[in-house]
């Protein structure tokens, strides 16, 4: 118990830190740590790809997936100490409202043994992070071989560049999106603890909704991708374009997993 207790109280020391007034120093540690680690691998990129494609592919997507985490964190610290030193919630800011549910899931929320403060982020939660990495990490081989198969299935070459590009995205977004999205979802909810039953309820819920908003993101993204990049730089153009895409699917799976957690509570 003494040490949970030291822990939390570290932990509240580090938060009350802010850059500027403004950024949260854990968050921005955590993040500039992963910016170094990227930037290495960008260094020596080719390099690494020539010896070991794969595990390239999984570390750097693992690593652009903590990115993505790591901001969707620090967008809700940010805006939650924005609310919570304005006094509220406007009933009429429905983006403020969905970011200031997420503080119940606060892993010190409804049990502080340090009294609240109104300049008081959440917690960076490390346990979120790692299952982002993790996910991005084993889904690598997975959109590795995809990229690849879509490479073999539609050539592109000087003659015909432009028609095989929109095939390849076209079957991209009937196929894989649908599944990944699944995936997503699935593999998140299975890593939270939940059950059959919590994972229906996520796709019921979060399913439909994100596979439209991807229908808005990637089509462009990926013409550009299987238009003009080679084949070991298509899965990292789009783990980074996608820092913001899984930015959007970290809040949405937390605030989902928030709701679900206070009806738990009311039953």
């Amino acid at each position: 118990m003494s040490w949970e207790l030291t822990r939390r109280r570290w932990i509240r020391t580090i938060n009350t830190k802010y850059i500027l007034g403004y950024l949260p120093v854990l968050h921005t540690i955590v993040f500039l740590l992963e910016m170094a680690f990227i930037g290495r691998i960008v260094a020596r990129f080719n390099g690494f790809y020539e010896e070991r494609p794969l595990l390239t592919m999984m570390v750097t997507n693992a690593i652009l997936g903590g990115m993505a985490d790591t901001v969707a964190q620090s967008i809700t610290a940010i805006r939650q100490r924005a609310v919570r030193k304005s006094g509220g919630v406007s009933r009429d800011d429905t983006v403020a409202i969905e970011i200031h549910e997420l503080d119940r899931k606060n892993p010190l929320y409804g049990q502080d043994l340090i009294p609240d403060s109104v300049s008081l982020p959440p917690p960076f939660d490390f346990e979120r992070l790692t299952r982002f990495m993790a996910y991005g990490f084993f889904m690598a081989p997975l959109q590795f071989r995809w990229f690849k198969q879509l490479e073999v299935w539609f050539p592109i070459t000087k003659e015909a560049a432009f028609g095989p590009a929109m095939k390849r995205v076209a079957v991209d977004q009937l196929v894989f999106s649908p599944f990944g999205i699944a995936c997503f979802f699935t593999a998140m909810t299975v890593a939270e603890g939940g059950g059959k039953k919590a994972v229906q309820q996520k796709l019921r819920d979060m399913y439909f909704p994100t596979l439209k908003a991807n229908y808005y993101l990637w089509p462009a993204v990926q013409i550009i991708n299987f238009r003009f990049m080679p084949v070991q730089l298509q899965l990292p153009f789009v783990s980074t374009v996608g820092i913001a895409w899984t930015a959007y699917l970290s809040l949405t799976n937390a605030s989902e997993e928030v709701d679900m957690k206070s009806m738990d509570r009311l039953a």
